[in-house]
C-alpha cells in the first residue's frame, strides 16, 4: 500500500520542454511548467521523487475537480502512468484553453 504523504517542494527549474525558467510557486509545490504546462514523472506519491521513470509528462486535457478547481491531466511517454495536477494561478491561460477545447 502506498504512502499518500504528500512532500512539498517548491522550487526554480528550468523546463525540459520550453527553456524558460520556473519560479517557485510560493502558496504549494510547484510541479508543472507555467508556461507550456508539461511535467516529469518524478514522484510515486507528491514530493517523493521516488519514481525512476523520469519520463516526460505530457499535457493531455484539463477536468474539473469536486474539491480543488481544475487540474491538468497527463500522460506520461514514456510508460503511460496518468496523473492529474492542480493548475496555478501563474498558469498560461491559452494553453489551459486550449487544452480544454482539445478534449
Amino acid at each position: 500500500m502506498q504512502d499518500k504523504k504528500f512532500k512539498m517542494i517548491d522550487e526554480s527549474f528550468i523546463c525540459y520542454n520550453c527553456g524558460k525558467e520556473v519560479k517557485p510557486l510560493g502558496y504549494t509545490a510547484r510541479d508543472h511548467c507555467p508556461n507550456c504546462l508539461y511535467s516529469l514523472h518524478l514522484d510515486i506519491n507528491p514530493g517523493d521523487r521516488a519514481s525512476k521513470c523520469k519520463g516526460h509528462l505530457i499535457p493531455k486535457g484539463i477536468e474539473k475537480s469536486k474539491k480543488r478547481g481544475y487540474k491538468i491531466l497527463y500522460k506520461c511517454d514514456k510508460c503511460g502512468y496518468e496523473t492529474k495536477n492542480i493548475i496555478a494561478t501563474d498558469d498560461n491561460m491559452d494553453q489551459i484553453i486550449n487544452l480544454s477545447v482539445a478534449e
